[in-house]
C-alpha cells in the first residue's frame, strides 16, 4: 500500500544494499520492508557469497513468494571462494567494497535503468559502509544516494573523530590491558555531544591485531565522507540521543533518527497487511526449541548469553564465561556459534556440562528478538552489537557488557554511564568477574535498578517507533525530501 503524498503514475524504486555481514543485512532488510510497505519497489542488493549462505540458512526458496515488486538481486564480491558457512575475513571484505565491487553494482544499476518491467530507480540506498561502492554510481547515474548507518549516533560521531586523536597527541590502544589503564582512562572532552568520553570508549580494533591499521582507516575514511549522501538514517530515536544526533545534524547533511526498525515493522504488521513482514535475511540458521525451554522458567530468571555473529573468545575465555555460569546458580541461554572459538571447536568442560544440565540451554542459534522479548528473560550478556543493544533496550532488558572490536567500546560506555542499563566486564573475563556480574544483574539492587530504567527506554522507544512517533515521522519527511527530487 501506499502511504498519502507518495500516489504516482510508476512506483519510487529504491535499491538497497547493505555491507555483506549479518547485523548489517538484517537492519537494511528491515528498512527495505519499511520502504516496501510504503509503495516503493525494492531491489534488495546481496553479494553472491551472502545470497548462497542465505539460500542454506532459510532454504533455496526462501524468496519465494516474495511480492513481485520486492526483489533479491547480486553482486559479485570480487574476492577467492570460502567456506559458505563462515563470515568472510572482515578487513578484506571492507577492502572488496573499496576496489571490487563499485564495477558490478553499476553495472547492476545500469542493468535496472533499461529494464522496462521495473520502475526506474528512484534512490540507492546504502550502508554507510558501502559508501566506496554506491557513490561514484549514484553520482554516475544523477540518482540520490540515501545512507543507512545500523549504528547509534554516538559511535559515528565517535568515528568522525578517530584521526583527530592523533592530531591531539593521543596514541591508539595497542593492548587490551590499556582499556583499564591511565593510558586507556585520558579524558576526550572535545567531541561534540559526547560527555565524559574516555581514549577507551573510542572505537577500536583490538581483537583484530593483525589488521588494526587497515581497519582503523577504512572505519575514518568511511567517516570523513557521510556528506556524500543526500540524507542519513541512524538507526536509533530522538529520545535516546537528542545531544549527539543534535550535534551531528551540523556536521552530516539532513540527518534522520528511524528506530527501532523492529518496533516499526511489529506495529506496521499488527495494523495492516503487510506483504513483506516474512521476508528474512538471517545466514544463519535460527533454532527455537529455546522458546519452549524458556517457557518452562519463571520470569525474568534467565540470563541470555549471545556475542553476535563476529565476535570470537579463546579457548580459555569460553572456559572462563563457561564456570563463571555455572557458579552464578543462574538459569541461562547461551547461543554459542561453532566458530565462537579463534581457529578452534567450541568445546566445554566436562564439569560445566554436569553441573548446569538442569539450568543451562545451548543453542546454535536463535530467533533473537523473541527470545529478548520472552518473559523468563532478566539480562543479557553482550558484545554490545547495535542490533542486539537496540533490541534489548526495546524489550525493556538490562545487559552485561563484553565489547570485542569497532563501535561496540563506545556503545557500551552509553550502554553503562548515559543509558544506566549496563555493568562492564573486563576484556579478560575471568570467571570470578563473570559469576559476580551475573549475578548482580540478576539478584542485586544494582540490576534491579538497571531493570528499571530499560523498562523507561523500552516505553520511549515504543514511543518513537509509534503512528505519530519521532522515528515514524522522521521516515515520512525524509521520503518527501527524497522523492521531491
Amino acid at each position: 500500500m501506499s502511504s498519502p503524498g507518495f500516489e504516482s503514475a510508476r512506483k519510487p524504486h529504491a535499491v538497497c544494499i547493505p555491507t555483506p555481514a549479518q547485523s548489517h543485512i538484517g537492519a537494511m532488510l528491515k528498512l527495505a520492508k519499511l520502504l516496501h510497505h510504503k509503495g516503493f519497489h525494492v531491489s534488495f542488493v546481496n553479494t553472491e557469497f551472502n545470497h548462497r549462505r542465505l539460500a542454506r540458512a532459510r532454504g533455496l526458496e526462501f524468496a519465494s513468494g516474495t511480492p513481485s515488486d520486492f526483489q533479491f538481486l547480486t553482486i559479485p564480491d570480487g574476492l577467492p571462494p570460502s567456506d559458505t558457512g563462515a563470515t568472510q575475513d572482515i578487513p578484506t571484505l571492507c577492502d572488496a567494497t573499496r576496489s571490487h565491487m563499485f564495477g558490478p553494482f553499476s553495472d547492476l544499476v545500469s542493468s535496472l535503468g533499461s529494464d522496462p518491467s521495473v520502475p526506474p530507480v528512484t534512490c540507492i540506498v546504502s550502508d554507510g559502509f558501502m559508501t566506496f561502492t554506491t557513490s561514484p554510481a549514484a553520482s554516475k547515474f544523477g540518482i540520490p544516494l540515501i545512507h543507512l548507518f545500523p549504528i547509534p549516533g554516538c559511535a559515528i560521531m565517535a568515528m568522525k573523530h578517530l584521526r583527530a586523536l592523533g592530531e591531539n597527541g593521543l596514541a591508539l590502544l595497542t593492548d587490551e590491558s590499556q582499556l583499564m589503564n591511565e593510558h586507556g582512562n585520558t579524558p576526550i572532552d572535545w567531541i561534540p555531544g559526547m560527555k565524559n568520553m574516555r581514549l577507551r570508549d573510542m572505537p577500536n580494533f583490538l581483537r583484530f591485531t593483525s589488521s588494526a591499521d587497515a581497519l582503523f582507516n577504512f572505519t575514518a575514511d568511511i567517516s570523513s565522507r557521510t556528506s556524500d549522501a543526500t540524507a542519513t538514517i541512524v538507526h536509533t530515536f530522538e529520545a535516546l540521543e537528542p545531544d549527539v544526533l543534535h550535534a551531528l545534524s551540523s556536521m552530516i547533511p539532513r540527518v534522520y533518527a528511524v528506530g527501532p526498525l523492529h518496533l516499526m515493522i511489529d506495529r506496521i504488521a499488527r495494523e495492516n497487511t503487510f506483504a513483506s513482514k516474512h521476508i528474512e535475511g538471517n545466514l544463519l540458521e535460527e533454532h527455537d526449541e529455546c522458546l519452549q525451554w524458556l517457557d518452562s522458567k519463571e520470569p525474568e530468571s534467565v540470563i541470555y548469553v549471545n556475542f553476535g555473529s563476529l565476535a570470537s573468545m579463546t579457548h580459555q575465555q569460553l572456559v572462563e564465561f563457561a564456570m563463571g555460569l555455572a557458579n552464578s546458580d543462574q538459569c541461562f541461554l547461551w547461543i554459542l556459534r561453532p566458530d565462537s572459538v579463534d581457529g578452534d571447536i567450541a568445546i566445554l568442560p566436562e564439569r560445566f556440562v554436569e553441573e548446569t544440565r538442569e539450568r543451562g540451554f545451548i543453542s546454535g542459534w536463535c530467533p533473537q528478538e523473541r527470545v529478548l522479548y520472552h518473559p523468563s528473560i532478566g539480562g543479557f550478556l553482550t558484545h554490545c552489537g547495535w542490533n542486539s543493544t537496540i533490541e534489548s533496550l526495546s524489550a525493556g532488558v538490562p545487559m552485561l557488557c563484553w565489547p570485542c572490536f569497532a563501535e561496540q567500546q563506545t556503545n557500551c560506555k552509553y550502554i553503562c554511564d548515559d543509558w544506566g542499563v549496563g555493568l562492564e566486564m573486563n576484556g579478560d573475563a575471568k570467571r570470578d568477574e563473570v559469576e559476580r556480574l551475573v549475578r548482580e544483574l540478576m539478584e542485586g539492587e544494582v540490576g534491579k535498578k538497571m531493570r528499571s530504567k530499560a523498562m523507561e527506554w523500552k516505553k520511549l522507544a515504543e514511543e518513537a517507533a509509534g503512528e505519530e512517533g519521532s522515528s515514524s515521522m522522521n521516515l515520512d519527511k525524509l521520503l518527501d525530501e527524497v522523492l521531491s527530487k
